[in-house]
């Protein structure tokens, strides 16, 4: 496949969404969470300012929906990971207020025994435990909350 294309591929189906990626040890039940090199904890791009998380249980029904499989597929492929490195978590699809409009935020987890430091550490960024990350911005720790709170009762 021509790399603009899949490219473009990419680009429409992370449009308007982003992707909160974890990991959860299945033995130590360690979770930490993937901060970006700009800072965020959103992939691809950062939420822009002035967000805020639509209240629980409010979602705004879109006409197009996208499989969270295939966006956590994207966001692999978008980093340069190993192939179904990341799994979509299921039951997670939160929405964002934000000056542009709506953005739908997932949840992936890198399907790995061990904190994956390294590759992360590779890509620019790191991996923060969520005490790590209490002074993000209001609408990222909402987010975190609500993912920490499904990854918790999973």
């Amino acid at each position: 496949m021509n790399p603009n294309h899949k490219a473009m591929e990419i680009d429409n189906i992370l449009a308007n969404k982003r992707v909160i990626l974890f990991y959860n040890g299945v033995i130590s039940a360690l979770t930490l969470f993937v901060q970006h090199a700009d800072d965020s904890i959103c992939t691809p791009a950062a939420l822009p300012s002035l967000s805020e998380a639509l209240p629980e249980g409010e979602i705004d029904q879109l006409a197009v929906n996208v499989h969270p499989a295939a966006i956590a597929r994207a966001v692999n492929e978008l980093m340069g990971l190993p192939e179904n490195l990341l799994k979509a978590e299921p039951g997670f699809s939160e929405q964002i207020d934000t000056p542009q409009g709506i953005v739908t935020v997932y949840l992936a987890r890198f399907d790995l025994l061990d904190p994956p430091h390294e590759m992360v550490a590779n890509k620019g960024n790191t991996l923060k435990t969520l005490t790590e990350l209490r002074e993000r911005p209001p609408a990222e720790m909402e987010l975190l909350r609500r993912a920490y709170t499904l990854i918790m009762e999973s």
